[in-house]
């Protein structure tokens, strides 16, 4: 097997992917490829062809995937990128050690001797988390592991900490037990997600990126919306929600679609700043868009104890609203700029895409109607990724076939991509159990609820905030699990939906990447349209405003997610279309533009309305659309005499 064009088939993702940062070459290079291809397989072999023990497949799914990731991602930015040093093979040898010892001594420690640890178990746990805590430290950044470390000197000390946040305290010998030795903590429900559907889905997009679907989905993209005025950046915002939703990644999108729509935006005469913007809030919802939504979508479900189709189900009229919500703030500031389309002689032919490599689509439909049958999410994505290889072996164009190179390549690429969200589920998976054993989720949520007086609105606002400070520079599903485990019961507190909830804190922390200071997804678009990377993330910022009222929205209108008692086809009609209205009322306010500029009274008006329209009630729905209406007739009697005084002035 020749690694090398293994390796360099791959897609080169972002460090938000797991991709790494180490550029590795010759026997370390082959080393790491035959490893990531092992994961993968391993991956398939735990969760399709055998009835592996949970314990037993978290084990040796994240051992392994420790392992690669402290090969990819050195200690330091000192140290060499193309080769191994000393650290990397001490942590390599004290992970396979701790994890190992456990994989071999789990029985014994449970059934034999009753779950009654002795001193060699202790120091195991020691030794296998602070590997995993250095992981973390290398593949997320200090926040995770710093957060987990606060979590277990808070579990440890509870009775040094004052007032509400004050606990009797924990021994070290039952912190450890729990965190290490039981499916509590570490290879709790995170893990557990992540060596399971987590890795299948990631598996999917995989081999559906190698067989060249992404391509496809661009061309697709550029052909339905390339016409349109400032048809590129339409164009930016389909292909992001298509590839988006496969990868869940905001800066991985970015990093993808935006090397191919950029440039696009920028030859139509947007400006680089502009362009990266609406490419960072296009990728950015790529998290919220089913059926992946940055691998949230199965954690969600374990959490709440529903299944997953119904959390897909769920995420498909927001994250619709979502891009309806960039397309109209993009065609408002074409139409404000007087950009154009491109012409239809430069336009792929839909037909002809379709007609070459259509059948790539399949797999997408094969994963979604399975599902809809009631299948599980492993199974419908074997499924897929089956289809895929049938799909690319009769599809016309012989270029996408999946030959066992490719296969191989998709394999890599799959294990590389899980490592960052893997390492991060497992751990989360200590802060989990700390909040579990403490109750300080409840306690807080009580107090935040009392202060506030149960002012719903009030509240949301508290909780959006912490939700986007929490999750900034986190990667997707690492933030849905802070926000998920530290806010949402806050909100479930205050008498929230606890699909609401979980969807609201979510959709602001997935925000957290076009939001400054910290905005990865601004930064990245910014870096491919060589703009400067703050002003790129503000203007991100006011292109995806409306999106901000979207979860305002869904907490006062449960229908929008298929829930709650009064949910039919009336009521979700009507709460789609005031939400549309709020809207674009939002994003007229947001441009400052409409026919023409707007005046300040009438720019008022519209945001006064969209706020209007985010609580269902007829008395505000009918404020709302009234101060609409005023407004919309004071610009239309500017926007008439403006143009004939322009018309009098002609010679």
């Amino acid at each position: 097997m020749n690694t090398d064009n293994i390796t360099s088939s791959t897609v080169d993702l972002d460090k938000e992917t797991g991709s790494g940062n180490r550029h590795l070459i010759g026997p370390y290079l082959k080393l790491t490829t035959l490893l990531a291809i092992a994961i993968s397989l391993y991956a398939i072999y735990s969760n399709a062809l055998s009835n592996t023990q949970e314990f037993y497949r978290n084990t040796t799914f994240l051992g392994g995937i420790l392992v690669l990731g402290f090969i990819l991602f050195p200690i330091s930015k000192r140290y060499s990128t193309s080769r191994f040093n000393y650290w990397d093979y001490l942590f390599i040898l004290l992970t396979l050690i701790s994890y190992g010892y456990f994989y071999l001594t789990y029985t014994d420690l449970h059934v034999v001797r009753k779950s009654l640890p002795n001193t060699t178990d202790y120091v195991m746990a020691v030794v296998g988390i602070g590997v995993l805590f250095e992981a973390a430290r290398r593949t997320t950044g200090y926040f995770i592991p710093g957060l987990s470390l606060f979590a277990i000197i808070y579990a440890l000390f509870g009775q040094y900490f004052m007032g509400i946040f004050g606990h009797a305290g924990f021994s070290v010998e039952r912190l450890l037990f729990r965190l290490f030795m039981t499916s509590e903590g570490i290879f709790g429900i995170t893990l557990s997600t992540a060596s399971t559907a987590i890795i299948v889905f990631i598996l999917f997009g995989a081999f559906l990126s190698i067989s060249g679907a992404t391509a496809l989905f661009n061309d697709l993209a550029l052909s339905i919306a390339g016409q349109r005025r400032g048809g590129p950046a339409q164009v930016a915002v389909i292909s992001s929600a298509l590839t988006g939703s496969l990868s869940g990644s905001a800066v991985a999108n970015v990093a993808t679609t935006g090397t191919f729509t950029i440039p696009l935006m920028k030859n139509i005469g947007l400006s680089p700043r502009f362009a990266g913007a609406v490419e960072a809030a296009a990728s950015t919802g790529g998290m919220i868009m089913p059926p992946i939504m940055g691998a949230a979508a199965f954690i969600m479900a374990g959490f709440l104890g529903l299944s997953y189709l119904t959390i897909v189900i769920a995420a498909i009229i927001p994250a619709l609203l979502y891009y309806l919500a960039l397309i109209i703030a993009i065609d408002l500031e074409a139409k404000k700029q007087g950009l154009q389309g491109i012409s239809k002689e430069n336009l792929p032919k839909i037909k002809a895409i379709l007609k070459a490599r259509g059948l790539l689509l399949l797999p997408l439909f094969i994963v979604i109607g399975t599902l809809l049958t009631g299948k599980t999410p492993i199974y419908a994505g074997f499924l897929g990724i089956i289809s895929i290889i049938v799909a690319s072996w009769i599809t016309p164009d012989t270029s996408v076939r999946m030959t066992p190179k490719k296969i191989a390549a998709a394999l890599h690429e799959a294990a590389r991509g899980a490592i960052q969200v893997t390492i991060a589920c497992a751990a989360i998976g200590v802060i989990i159990c700390v909040v579990t054993m403490t109750g300080i989720g409840s306690t807080l949520a009580f107090n935040i609820v009392s202060l506030t007086n149960n002012t719903l609105w009030l509240i949301l606002l508290v909780v959006m905030m912490v939700c986007i400070v929490l999750s900034m520079g986190l990667p997707s599903t690492a933030l849905y699990i802070v926000v998920a485990v530290t806010v949402s019961p806050i909100l479930i507190k205050a008498g929230v939906l606890p699909l609401a909830a979980h969807f609201f804190v979510f959709w602001f922390g997935a925000l957290s990447n076009i939001t400054p200071p910290v905005a990865l997804a601004s930064y990245t678009a910014a870096s491919i349209a060589r703009a400067d990377p703050m002003e790129t993330s503000w203007y991100a910022l006011r292109l995806a405003l409306p999106g901000f009222i979207i979860p305002f929205i869904l907490v006062y209108n449960p229908a929008l997610l298929i829930q709650g008692d009064d949910v039919n086809a009336i009521s979700i009609s009507y709460m789609i279309l005031t939400a549309l209205i709020g809207i674009y009322s939002l994003s007229i306010a947001s441009a400052n533009f409409w026919l023409q500029k707007t005046h300040w009274l009438e720019r008022f008006f519209f945001a006064i309305a969209a706020i209007l329209l985010i609580k269902p009630g007829v008395l505000t729905d009918l404020a709302g659309v009234i101060l609409i209406i005023v407004a919309g007739v004071m610009h239309l009697w500017r926007n008439k005499s403006t143009r004939q005084w322009e018309h009098k002035g002609q010679p």
